[in-house]
């Protein structure tokens, strides 16, 4: 090496004076930069030559240790053109410095173009999703590591465990901050983020597109839509919205972060401009059906709406963290509060439409009313949701009328009464619709169909939270309180529809009395059976545990009493005498297969009478 030490060849002993034509030690490392520099640069110029297109250029990094050689020519030339600009501020050195610096930009704006779309399909935000971390092996290295030695054995031992997809994509990712930290360390900023930006927002859109996220689509569009329209335009927008946060943003924000990890302020606007336009048409949209008009129909699917957003926060306030997407942030947040305003508002106007409900006709037989099925329905739907509801209901106090029963609630006592603000509310929706039924009932003409109609349809209402998330949310003792109402109202139908059959028997069934009374009873329990049966004979109890409960309950009261007599007035012993016959119309075999066929609503009246008169003891 030429140092500035070199002897004269002159034969004086004298030692000239410094002189440009004796390089310092600092100008010898300058020149060997520039021609280090120059001999790589120009060799991979040459080939750019012959494949002028960007996508059909020999790639550099195809061969590491090349790649390696070239980025730390780059780094070389970069000292060697800040020293001559320092003290050579005119040399030709530094014209033939900034020509080789450009060249290789120009070199690596190719490559960095050329990677980013022939590793689209391992860059996908799938795949760079999945990278939690960057084993420090695989991924290389950055532009300032690529002069550290590596154990190449270790490495290779880590790749082979490494899936093949996985790899590519870590090693694409590495490749592309290497050249993003050359091109940012020596001023050439502006032209690597502009082929970022342009090349990764076009694949941001297109998955958009594909998911189904349509950012043209404004409030006024939405408006206007038909309701079965736009459920399906909501439909898409969930299956879209969590493969778009948890995937695609999330994979094009660990993307940005590595490749420009040198500069907090470049991977913040990369990322901004990439993302954000279509982030804001997504979260935009659950925003504008809110502010479409509510009725009670579209509930679930604004919940549906909620909960998607609401899950997905943490990860839409992860990604979106940066200042410059503080509006995608918000429009989230507002599309949950706008959101949380509909649920609110569609269960006052669904309480209100109960209210108002204002159906005059009574359901044939006493059966379940359809406002119940409506009711108990919607509301086991809205259990589903508790979770997110209570969120929307915590801080809004349920007002009544008066206060609400304690009984209804349960004692404040018990562990198991209802306190949580989604529990009440609940609970209060169902009182309000037991209430509708108690004004319904009063429009039987027959007070026993009215009992029955309430037992009817309490019992609908209890099946309904036993078998729904209801039960957790009203708890045990609510539901034993309204079954012991059921059973109430079920006996309250036995007492009033089967009062006169009762009435018709004497109070001692075994007691002396005269033929004459015998046959009058007989004969008043035959009319009152009839004429209870026939009427009844359209009369339903859907539930089969209930209508087997009043069964089983009827002929507990009737049975032992009728039985009794029957033994004693009308067994074998009289059976010679013609007046049996005439007045034993039934054995009590006979009730049990007559009220075996109550309650299915058959409406078969006369077939006691029919029956009766072929003796009821043939049947």
């Amino acid at each position: 090496m030429r140092t500035i030490f070199f002897k004269s060849s002159s034969p004086t002993r004298m030692t000239p004076p410094a002189s440009p034509l004796h390089p310092t030690f600092s100008e010898t490392l300058v020149e060997e930069n520039i021609e280090a520099a120059e001999s790589i640069v120009t060799k991979w110029d040459s080939l750019s030559d012959n494949n002028s297109s960007c996508c059909n250029i020999a790639s550099l990094f195809s061969d590491q240790e090349e790649a390696k050689q070239y980025l730390s020519s780059i780094k070389g030339l970069q000292k060697a053109m800040q020293y001559l600009v320092s003290h050579q501020s005119s040399s030709e050195k530094l014209v033939r410095a900034q020509t080789l610096m450009q060249t290789a930009m120009k070199r690596l704006e190719k490559e960095f173009y050329q990677m980013l779309k022939s590793n689209k399909d391992y860059l996908d935000p799938e795949s760079v999703s999945t990278h939690s971390s960057f084993r420090p092996s695989v991924s290389r290295s950055s532009f300032s590591d690529f002069e550290e030695e590596e154990s190449e054995n270790e490495s290779r031992d880590e790749n082979d465990l490494i899936p093949e997809v996985e790899r590519v994509s870590l090693a694409a990712m590495a490749d592309l901050r290497a050249i993003a930290e050359a091109m940012i360390s020596v001023g050439y900023t502006k032209e690597c983020i502009k082929i970022y930006k342009i090349i990764r927002k076009s694949i941001v859109d297109e998955a958009l597109y594909h998911l189904g996220v349509e950012g043209t689509l404004t409030f006024q569009q939405i408006q206007k839509m038909e309701w079965e329209v736009l459920e399906v335009k909501i439909k898409n927008w969930l299956n879209a919205v969590k493969m778009a946060v948890k995937t695609l943003f999330l994979g094009e924000r660990i993307l940005c972060d590595h490749v420009f990890s040198v500069s907090p302020a470049i991977r913040e606007s990369c990322f901004s401009e990439i993302s954000k336009e279509g982030a804001l048409a997504l979260f935009g949209f659950p925003e504008n059906v809110a502010k479409c008009k509510k009725t009670p129909d579209k509930m679930f699917r604004i919940l549906d709406l909620y909960e998607a957003v609401s899950d997905l926060w943490p990860e839409i306030e992860s990604i979106f963290s940066f200042e410059s997407t503080s509006t995608v942030r918000s429009t989230a947040v507002n599309s949950l509060i706008r959101l949380g305003d509909a649920v609110r508002t569609m269960l006052t106007d669904f309480e209100t439409a109960i209210q108002k409900d204002s159906s005059k006709s009574t359901f044939p037989g006493g059966g379940i009313q359809p406002l119940t099925r409506y009711v108990m329905n919607y509301i086991s739907f809205l259990a589903d949701y508790s979770g997110i509801l209570s969120d929307i209901v915590a801080d809004w106090p349920l007002t009544t009328p008066s206060p609400l029963p304690e009984s209804y609630f349960g004692s404040p006592d018990n562990e198991e009464s209802i306190s949580s603000p989604i529990s009440v509310r609940l609970a209060w929706l169902i009182l309000v619709m037991l209430c509708k039924l108690d004004g319904r009932a009063t429009m039987y003409k027959d007070v026993a169909l009215s009992y029955l109609f309430l037992a009817n349809n309490l019992q609908y209402v209890v099946q309904k939270v036993r078998q729904s998330n209801l039960k957790l949310l009203l708890g045990d003792d609510w539901v034993t309180k309204h079954e012991l109402k059921v059973k109430q109202y079920a006996s309250n139908y036995e007492r009033m529809g089967w009062s006169k059959v009762l009435a018709s028997l004497p109070e001692d069934p075994t007691a002396e009395i005269p033929v004459d009374q015998v046959k009058e009873h007989f004969r008043k329990f035959n009319l009152a059976f009839e004429e209870a049966y026939k009427k009844q004979s359209s009369w339903v109890v859907p539930d089969p545990r209930l209508r087997d409960d009043i069964k089983i309950s009827l002929a507990r009261r009737i049975v032992p009493i009728y039985k009794e007599f029957f033994e004693t007035y009308g067994g074998v012993q009289l059976r010679k005498e013609m007046w049996v016959e005439s007045v034993v119309r039934y054995t009590p075999d006979d009730l049990g297969n007559y009220w075996s066929d109550l309650f299915y609503g058959s409406g078969s009246s006369g077939s006691v009478s029919s029956s009766s008169s072929r003796g009821g003891r043939n049947r």
